[in-house]
């Protein structure tokens, strides 16, 4: 009895510790002092790391052991230089990779720094989440690892902005370290200096020049976070009104005769689903509001119930143009925003200049789904 229960104690020792090791990542970005840092020098050996990736593996500099050349690049989802070289690394690590060479991008930024109001250009900010859906979207043919937690690598080869190339030899001494290339626009340009610098280690030489300026997105470092809580609070200190609106007021506003990409949503305070996602507009409002794009809200509740709709407001720091119905009853908001529309809530609708209508939902949002159409709307689009 004894050496059964030995055996069973030890069995569950072994299973229990291989899911220890084999569990899921669980990111948990923080807020951390600052740590000395700067870019790290040519010739100098690259720094090891062991950091999570979006496919659920450990990537440890060993796991690249056997390639001639690594290229390390630092990079992210939110950055819109960030995203309009996404595509030439990928026609890059395609084209070399029967050469020897492989690519690893590591995201550097901490999720705790970045403020909503950098996101104007994305559907997603930089937690590890969004980079694995970020992955999916692209379909990257390289690794992408996570050192958004505390910087631990990150630190040791100093990336000053996204993306910020550091291209080792089979030594993994560094060789070069700078820009992809000369040229931000996709499709203007085709990894020139990358390439240039691979090529040069691939067959036996030194890169010429060995170093270059990147331009791009500062790198967000997690002891950078008073301008974040500064926002916030400007943010929330905003006024917060609620004005009335009617039939012909709504159809004015639907006419959408400004230059702005307009959404609209349809909420009321007796609805569940509108009270839960509508942070999410807000959201929106703030990643997108300094660019061509505007949110607006319509409540539907009775015009006696302003004030109880004005708290709502207050609560969720909607400061935007809110509105509530003035009509004599449901049935005119729903014939003035919508006849086609049952009159069933939350109600959204994205609509262009000029009128077009280009989303519409009734019931609640996918807001990754709508952020992405907001992004890639030819009216903003991701990049400058």
């Amino acid at each position: 009895m004894k050496k059964y229960s030995f055996s069973f104690a030890l069995l569950w020792s072994v299973c229990t510790l291989g899911m220890a090791q084999t569990g899921a990542f669980k990111p948990n970005p923080q807020a951390v002092a600052e740590i000395p840092h700067e870019v790290l020098a040519i010739g100098a050996p690259a720094p090891d790391f062991r950091l999570p990736a979006t496919d659920g593996k450990y990537y440890t500099l060993k796991d690249f052991a056997k390639s001639k050349v690594l290229v390390v690049v630092f990079t992210c989802n939110h950055c819109p230089t960030a995203q309009a070289y996404e595509d030439r690394l990928i026609a890059l690590t395609a084209d070399y990779k029967t050469k020897g060479v492989q690519v690893v991008a590591i995201s550097p930024n901490s999720p705790v720094s970045l403020l909503l109001e950098e996101l104007g250009y994305t559907d997603l900010n930089d937690d590890f989440e969004s980079m694995q859906q970020r992955v999916k979207d692209k379909k990257y043919n390289f690794p992408y690892l996570y050192d958004g937690d505390n910087h631990a690598v990150s630190v040791k080869y100093g990336p000053v902005a996204t993306p910020h190339v550091f291209v080792f030899d089979a030594a993994r001494k560094l060789q070069y370290q700078g820009r992809i290339d000369a040229s931000e626009k996709p499709g203007t340009a085709n990894s020139e200096d990358l390439r240039a610098s691979i090529d040069a280690l691939l067959a036996g030489k030194t890169p010429n020049p060995q170093t270059t300026k990147v331009f791009g997105c500062s790198t967000k470092w997690a002891w950078k976070i008073e301008f974040k809580d500064q926002v916030q609070k400007e943010w929330d200190a905003k006024p917060i009104k609620l004005e009335d609106i009617d039939a012909a007021g709504i159809k004015t506003l639907l006419a959408n005769k400004t230059d702005k990409l307009l959404l609209i949503n349809v909420w009321a305070t007796w609805c569940g689903p509108c009270i839960i996602e509508y942070p999410e507009f807000i959201k929106m409002q703030r990643m997108y509001g300094d660019r061509d794009f505007e949110f607006v809200s319509i409540s539907a509740d009775k015009l006696e119930q302003k004030e109880k709709a004005l708290s709502m407001l207050k609560k969720k720091s909607s400061a935007v143009r809110n509105y509530i119905f003035s009509g004599k009853d449901s049935y005119a908001l729903i014939e003035a925003m919508d006849p086609a529309w049952n009159g069933a809530l939350p109600y959204t609708m994205l609509i262009e200049p000029e009128g077009k209508v280009v989303y519409k939902l009734q019931g609640s949002i996918k807001p990754l789904e709508l952020r992405k159409m907001i992004a890639e709307h030819p009216k903003l689009g991701r990049y400058y």
